[in-house]
């Protein structure tokens, strides 16, 4: 299962490239979850698209929820680790498992629950789009407790600084995934067509079959960090609450733009049900750079975490220019991909000609924001690290915030329904200028205290 990878000394740009390309391999693996299954059920109608779309709210939101456990399992671990504190270590993992598993099986069971008031939500005008996504909902549901482990699982390993094994055990749950998709959806061999219940089926055991490995793995190695965790023991309060305080920001932060999403959701349902599965899929396209970025800012929060345990200062700094260096590389060339060549990727997902022509125009206007995406969420990884985890759950509820306002007013303009794209792609360019402007006054005043402590030891 591989040793901890060490991030407090050596090479800057290798110890955060060699952490950080599994990790970004294992976002991709998620976005290639997600794009296998609208690649399948594109082929069955835009019917099918969006009601995929507006039941995938539920398992959006439900990663607010995942964020907790998962940032305090990264932060704590990766910490405790730069003190070389592994009692401590092993506490973090035991009470973010605990955690996490309670939130799972109380989400799943008021999906359950309240299926059809929180589909009723969205005031879709279509019978058929509303039953398959009520379907879709329950089967996930019932499969919610994988949903949720495996991220945390996931952010054990990376803030131990193994980011390779997550990637591998979460790629094979991507082959599963992609071999029993079109067999599922499509009903082939001996297999019934089920269409957007194949999807969630196909999902549902993917998924249990990733968390089943993880344990497997995990049991397996007799390293003193993973050795004894004592998951049924009485968790006690004060872990639990370091583990809510340094998750708790970003978990609340991902609830609300969930949230803002919907109400952005049911603006787009005025034009209908093709809009909809057109900001389904573009947004599944769009993720090729917020996955990715959200897997640097992973591997950039352990190690910022492991060097700020470690007091090493001046690699956290030089940490983060490295770090932002590459994803601003990233996110021009997704910017002129999504400018340039808008048509083509699209119309792979959503062959229809109306929802070709929509996909276009969505891609090309959020297109022009995802350099300023890619430096926010990498920014973010840098103070979650530092455990403030405050600063970008301010500036992300306030921006997605302000775009139920501003699409509003914009799409009741001539630009109609491209207002609505122009509301996130505006937010997404103001996030980014203004956390890292905040995390660079943040690095100066650090550097200020050093310098003063200098001259006066």
């Amino acid at each position: 299962m591989g040793g901890k990878n060490k991030l407090t000394e050596g090479n800057i740009s290798k110890a955060l490239v060699k952490l950080a390309i599994p990790i970004m391999g294992t976002s991709f693996v998620q976005l290639a979850y997600n794009m296998t299954d609208m690649l399948w059920i594109g082929r069955v109608g835009s019917n099918a698209v969006a009601a995929i779309g507006t039941a995938g709210f539920f398992t959006w939101l439900a990663f607010a929820f995942i964020l907790i456990p998962k940032i305090g399992a990264e932060v704590g671990v990766s910490q405790s680790i730069g003190r070389e504190d592994v009692k401590e270590a092993k506490r973090y993992i035991r009470h973010t498992l605990q955690l996490v598993v309670f939130l799972a099986l109380l989400y799943g069971s008021i999906l359950i629950v309240f299926r059809r008031s929180l589909i009723g939500f969205f005031n879709i005008d279509n019978v058929e789009v509303t039953e398959m996504a009520i379907s879709y909902l329950v089967i996930i549901s019932f499969g919610m407790v994988f949903y949720f482990t495996n991220p945390v699982l996931t952010g054990i390993l990376n803030g131990y600084g193994n980011s390779r094994t997550p990637f591998m055990i979460n790629g094979i749950g991507l082959m599963i995934n992609m071999v029993l998709d079109p067999l599922m959806i499509l009903g082939l061999g001996p297999f019934p067509a089920l269409g957007i219940k194949g999807a969630a089926i196909a999902t549902v055991i993917a998924q249990s079959s990733v968390t089943m490995i993880f344990l497997y793995s995990i049991m397996k190695v007799k390293g003193e960090v993973f050795s004894g965790l004592a998951l049924l023991k009485k968790p006690d309060l004060s872990h639990m609450r370091s583990i809510v305080k340094l998750g708790l920001p970003a978990g609340l932060q991902s609830a609300l733009f969930t949230i803002f999403s919907m109400f952005i959701a049911r603006i787009v349902a005025q034009w209908g049900a093709v809009p909809i599965a057109v900001q389904r899929v573009g947004s599944q396209i769009e993720a090729l750079s917020w996955m990715t970025a959200g897997g640097f800012s992973t591997a950039l929060s352990a190690f910022v975490g492991q060097n700020y345990g470690a007091e090493k200062w001046e690699r956290v700094e030089k940490g983060y220019y490295t770090a932002l260096k590459i994803v601003s590389v990233f996110g021009l060339g997704v910017t002129a991909l999504l400018i340039f060549a808008a048509g083509p990727i699209f119309s792979i997902f959503l062959p229809e000609p109306e929802a070709v022509a929509y996909g276009i125009v969505y891609l090309q206007i959020l297109g022009l924001s995802q350099l300023f995406m890619c430096i926010e969420i990498t920014t973010s990884g840098a103070f979650n690290g530092l455990g403030r985890t405050i600063p970008p759950s301010i500036v992300g509820i306030t921006m997605n915030g302000l775009r139920i306002p501003a699409a509003l007013i914009l799409s009741s303009t001539a630009l109609g329904l491209n207002g609505v794209w122009w509301s996130i792609s505006i937010s997404s360019v103001l996030k980014g200028i203004i956390l890292v402007a905040w995390f660079m006054i943040l690095l100066k005043r650090q550097s200020y205290k050093k310098s003063l402590q200098v001259k006066l030891g």
